[in-house]
């Protein structure tokens, strides 16, 4: 019978092969499980006293404990009604786990979770089945296994990080600087999504639909829309390192705009784009059917939001605000 969990039967059956020195592998073969989920086992509920260290060892009734116990701090989401509902409402506004369990006792939650215990109610039965993985930065439907986690940091140099980009850009004093980013669908959707760009001086947005959510594909099409500007208009793109980006060199070879990257689950540094996100989600709710979606109705909905006057802009639209830099550059 298939099963994840190991028992008590098969952890005192580990206990008894490794005191008698038998290989991990000879002991996964006797038990019929991988050996990679013995060496977890072996690693995760060993026993250390540090007081009395010839008491080290494995035991099959601590290894059983051990992991009772981590299932029941898995569980409070599931048993705690007022905990899970706080976390997940967090979890929707675009907060990651981290931050969730960082802030639960700013937040007067009286019981504490870790991230990681977030992270697995988030890929539970009970959060697969109300997409709760779509909330996240990665947007991952599976988790990937923790050996697999690399960090990005030759897909995303540390000299394109958002802290290395000129101070010009932040201050917003030149014209042509960018942030980028992808809006999810359902899943009924497939591969599908609307890219949402906004240039930061005058909040001038464009939205086109992306029919592949592979990095060379949306850069590609990325690059077709942004290429009829002249070049002053479209000098650079802020980011977050979502895996959609990570051709992100073909731009600077392909049209000459540079790209910043955001750190890590910190979708606030690039906070235009994320508020252009909001307000389009108005005309482009999760349910929308992309696959009906027309290039008309999307530069409908883009003339909208450039057609509304904003309080940043002195009540112009970013309509009249765009015309006005791009007159400047004749």
């Amino acid at each position: 019978m298939a099963h994840t969990e190991l028992d008590l039967r098969e952890r005192r059956a580990i206990e008894d092969m490794l005191n008698a020195k038998v290989p991990v592998s000879k002991i996964a073969a006797e038990i019929g499980r991988h050996r990679s989920t013995v060496y977890r086992e072996i690693k995760r509920n060993h026993f250390t006293d540090e007081e009395l260290p010839y008491l080290n060892g494995d035991y099959g009734l601590n290894a059983q404990r051990y992991a009772s116990d981590r299932r029941a701090r898995r569980r409070k989401l599931i048993r705690l009604e007022d905990l899970r509902s706080h976390v997940i409402a967090q979890l929707k506004i675009g907060w990651t786990p981290e931050q969730i369990a960082g802030r639960l006792g700013y937040d007067g939650q009286p019981i504490r979770v870790s991230h990681e215990t977030i992270y697995a109610y988030v890929y539970s039965a009970e959060g697969q089945s109300d997409q709760l993985a779509r909330h996240l930065p990665s947007r991952r439907k599976k988790r990937q296994p923790r050996y697999a986690r690399r960090p990005r940091g030759q897909v995303f140099p540390p000299d394109r990080s958002i802290h290395q980009r000129p101070a010009y850009v932040k201050s917003r004093e030149t014209f042509g600087e960018w942030e980028g980013d992808l809006m999810i669908f359902e899943r009924s959707q497939g591969t599908m999504n609307v890219a949402s760009l906004v240039e930061r001086t005058t909040q001038f947005a464009v939205l086109f639909r992306n029919n592949d959510r592979s990095s060379r594909h949306f850069i590609n099409t990325l690059m077709d829309v942004l290429e009829p500007l002249p070049q002053p208009a479209r000098r650079s793109i802020t980011f977050d390192r979502g895996f959609e980006f990570r051709a992100w060199r073909k731009l600077q070879t392909g049209i000459g705009t540079e790209s910043w990257f955001c750190d890590p689950q910190a979708p606030w540094q690039k906070g235009s784009v994320e508020n252009l996100n909001k307000r389009a989600r108005r005309y482009l709710p999760r349910d929308t059917q992309l696959g009906a979606l027309s290039n008309r109705n999307m530069k409908a909905i883009c003339d909208r939001l450039n057609g509304t006057p904003r309080k940043c802009l002195g009540w112009r639209t970013p309509t009249e605000a765009f015309r006005e830099e791009m007159l400047k550059l004749r």
